[in-house]
């Protein structure tokens, strides 16, 4: 059942021709029409917080326009009441203004960390409604969890396609990490992939929907002995991020998709390896087989 979130427009545009609702504030020579901003957006829910998706006027007029917004349930999956709310059943465009903004607000205690749900929206009123542009928005309510870096710290499990190529036998390792001591929202990954060989990531939090990974090229992962049973460069196999593969990271769920190249270098030759993916989970103690300590005897 299609439910409205408020009326047919209350307002009729009266008076306004082509060339605009008002002479006096014409910025735009043609039709006057309303239409959603971005057709399809994505907000990201960490808390319970408003967000706004915009509407946009062609023209501004000199009185204030009020739009009803429909919610198209058959392409909808996420459920409004439980998912996510509305804050108010009317949008306006105040005189002299070119824009609004329906709120949305997701509950994310209720989206599930896999969830891939959203609402799609519809402008009501039919007169004003740009046929080009269409007159629909959908929007994806992704959850994503307040960075922490204690979410990326102590164990981890290893699976990398690295192995099936030059450590046969081997499925997973289990390795600590630690948080870098130098620098903020970085993460030193001990004995990665051989011992004694560390590698540092970093998480980039600026934008919650680009949970991006940056790894430093030129870190040390291994010696060419170690894996090509000989010296080939300097004798060092190093570490670098492939221009076209990103790596990020999911704090809901406690892992990272890390994506990277191998090479030897000798003066300005290089050698190229292949390119690998690594996954990285973060488990508990219990999962990587530690032992509770045992309670002090010191206070019997």
């Amino acid at each position: 059942m299609k439910h409205y979130l408020a009326g047919l427009c209350t307002t009729v545009i009266i008076g306004c021709s082509l060339a605009g609702c008002d002479e006096d504030h014409v910025t735009y020579d043609g039709p006057n029409y309303v239409m959603f901003s971005d057709t399809l957006s994505t907000i990201a829910i960490q808390n319970n917080d408003y967000h706004d998706v915009y509407i946009s006027a062609t023209q501004a007029c000199g009185y204030d326009r009020t739009y009803g917004v429909e919610v198209i349930d058959k392409e909808s999956n996420a459920i409004e009441g439980k998912h996510y709310s509305i804050e108010s059943n009317s949008v306006t465009i105040k005189a002299g203004e070119y824009s609004t903004a329906v709120r949305i607000r997701g509950n994310f205690d209720k989206i599930a960390d896999t969830d891939s749900i959203g609402v799609t929206l519809r402008l009501v009123n039919k007169e004003q409604i740009w046929s080009v542009y269409g007159d629909k928005a959908r929007v994806v309510l992704r959850k994503v969890c307040p960075f922490n870096l204690n979410t990326f710290t102590r164990y981890c499990r290893v699976t990398s396609t690295y192995f099936d190529s030059h450590m046969p036998g081997v499925t997973e390792r289990i390795i600590m990490t630690e948080p870098d001591p130098e620098e903020e929202n970085a993460v030193i990954l001990k004995d990665f992939f051989y011992k004694g060989y560390d590698i540092k990531i970093r998480f980039s939090t600026e934008d919650p929907l680009q949970p991006l990974i940056d790894l430093e090229q030129g870190q040390v992962i291994a010696s060419t002995n170690e894996v090509f049973g000989g010296p080939i460069g300097d004798g060092n196999l190093r570490i670098q991020q492939p221009v076209n593969m990103l790596s990020y990271y999911n704090v809901c769920q406690h892992y990272c998709m890390l994506y990277f190249m191998l090479y030897a270098q000798k003066g300005d030759e290089v050698q190229t390896e292949n390119t690998y993916l690594t996954i990285l989970e973060w488990i508990s103690d219990a999962e990587a087989g530690v032992k509770p300590e045992e309670p002090s005897d010191e206070n019997n």
